[in-house]
This record gives structure tokens, sequence and C-alpha cells, in this order.
């Protein structure tokens, strides 16, 4: 009897993970990103610039972890040093990252939106999403968010 409960209890945990919406699967703790309009922000000086738009955001699941990565799109070409920083808070389930990249050395041209995309990413490990219900990527326009 406690053989067949066992591997009924085990199927049903199973069939969850399978679930393409379902809050047991693993693989979707994270769901698909959504932006939100973000209004501009009181930054101590002198800082490296934020990306213009966060144009994607993807977390992945990593073994003890996370993987946040992300595309931005600044205004011209030639943007570089793209860095993913932890902002402080004022709400602990939200992990915010700033989408910080340095300016071209002289002036570039404009180009198509795919020669400006920069890409940035971070590790964040289990300890730090521990309590986390949200990740957002800030940038000077927009932010991008995810949520489990």
């Amino acid at each position: 009897m406690r053989t067949i409960a066992a591997i009924t209890a085990t199927a049903l945990v199973l069939s969850g993970c399978g679930l393409g919406g379902s809050r047991l699967n693993p693989l979707n703790w994270f769901g698909g990103d959504r932006e939100v309009r973000a209004a501009p922000t009181e930054r101590a000086a002198p800082q490296i610039p934020l990306v213009d738009q966060v144009v994607s955001l993807q977390v992945d699941q990593a073994p003890g972890g996370a993987i946040v990565s992300t595309v931005g799109l600044p205004p011209t070409q030639g943007f570089w040093d793209a860095e993913l920083v932890p902002v402080p808070s004022e709400d602990g389930s939200t992990y915010v990252l700033e989408f910080q990249l340095l300016p071209p050395p002289a002036p570039q041209p404009q180009g198509t939106q795919p020669s400006r995309e920069v890409l940035a990413g971070t590790f964040l490990s289990d300890q730090t999403l521990a309590g986390v219900r949200r990740i957002a990527v800030q940038g000077a326009r927009n932010q991008r968010v995810v949520s489990r």
C-alpha cells in the first residue's frame, strides 16, 4: 500500500511539472517579461549612464540560482561595457538591476536597431533570490519585469 501511495504522489508531482503554466514546474519559475514605463529616477552622480531602453529580459534557471539575460537599446552605436548592477529596492520581494553601459568615446551614427543592441547578463544565486518574487531591469526610459 505504501508503494502505491508513493508512486501516486510521485506521478502527481511529475505531472505538475509537465504543465506549461504550473507553478510546480521549476522551468517556469520566472515567466515572460513585460515592459513598465519608468519615470526618471534620482541617481547619485557621477554614475555610469543607463541604457536608453530595455528591449528584452529573460531569467533562466541554473544550478545554484538563475541567469539573468537582457538586451538593451542605446540611442546610437558604439556603447560598450554593459553591466547589470543591483540597486536597493524598497520592496524586498523585487530585485532591481540597473542596465549600465559606457558611451562611445566619439560621436557615432544612430544606425539600425539591431546594430545598436547591447547584451548584458548576470548570475543570481539561490541565496540572493530567497524571497524574491520579481526581477526588474531598469533603463532610462523603461524597465522590464519578470515574475514568479
